[in-house]
């Protein structure tokens, strides 16, 4: 490890442009995106902003420990799935429940209610061809201009990065999983 200096100096100036919504992005192989997703929904609803949190592949009834803590808080989050699409019994049900999902994250965002709307796990049913992309890029461009939209998955479709504000990418350098050791509770639920 090299050691350095701290900064004596601001490293930047601040941005001369107006405050608006954002779109941003968290992909990527490696692990943090949703916990990244979960922390700036945190962050914004300690400013009193109004945010609402859809899971695309969580089932309605999940109670992972983000659902019992947003739920403690007053952070409405719906699951809006039924899995992982390996363990679906039948993926043209799984393919409706996304589009369904789908128009009621539209409809959230288009009405200008919320300070935040966060799509977690989105890319998944975009790159499956459930969600038509097309669609989540016109609502992106259209929403009202103090809404802020955050979405998650791999493999975020090109169209989306190209329309998004800030997009940071996931890098797996090592994970437990792959010397043996199982998710834990309350680290990766």
């Amino acid at each position: 490890m090299n050691i350095e200096a701290p900064p004596t100096d601001k490293p930047y100036e601040k941005s001369p442009g107006e405050r608006r919504g954002l779109v941003l992005i968290y992909t990527g192989n490696g692990k943090g995106k949703s916990t990244a997703l979960f922390g700036l929904s945190l962050r914004a609803h300690g400013r009193d902003k109004k945010v609402k949190i859809y899971q695309f592949m969580k089932v309605p009834s999940a109670r992972f420990g983000e659902h019992r803590m947003f739920e403690k808080l007053g952070i409405p989050i719906e699951g809006l799935g039924d899995g992982f699409s390996w363990k679906s019994k039948d993926l043209e049900h799984s393919a409706q429940l996304a589009r369904n999902g789908w128009e009621k994250a539209k409809q959230s965002i288009l009405s200008g209610d919320y300070f935040l709307i966060a799509l977690d796990e989105i890319t998944y049913p975009l790159i499956y061809g459930w969600i038509p992309l097309a669609d989540v890029v016109e609502t992106l461009q259209k929403r009202p201009s103090h809404v802020h939209v955050c979405l998650t998955g791999r493999r975020c479709p090109q169209e989306i990065i190209d329309i998004a504000d800030t997009v940071s990418e996931m890098q797996q350098i090592k994970h437990a999983f792959d010397a043996g050791v199982p998710a834990q509770r309350g680290i990766e639920d």
